[in-house]
């Protein structure tokens, strides 16, 4: 940890493809938002952020449209095919 708190980044990057399996399964039962992601992985938010935007760029999840009201997107694993 730094003296802030955060784990450094080569830490959280490092850890991304352990994340990343543990995203997919939690995303099988249904969409998420980063925070509902956060709480179940005991993860800090910004991690999951930078996890979940990886996997968004490298076509593994796709960000549903957000509805009015909503503080969050959510986001749901790709349909391949």
């Amino acid at each position: 940890m730094t003296d802030a708190g955060l784990r450094p980044l080569g830490e959280v990057l490092r850890d991304e493809m352990i994340a990343r399996d543990r995203i997919r399964g939690l995303l099988r039962s249904g969409p998420k938002t980063i925070p509902e992601l956060a709480a179940a992985l005991g993860a800090p938010g910004w991690e999951v952020t930078l996890w979940v935007m990886a996997m968004r760029r490298y076509g593994s999840l796709e960000e549903l449209p957000k509805p009015r009201g909503e503080d969050y997107f959510r986001y749901q694993l790709r349909e391949v095919g």
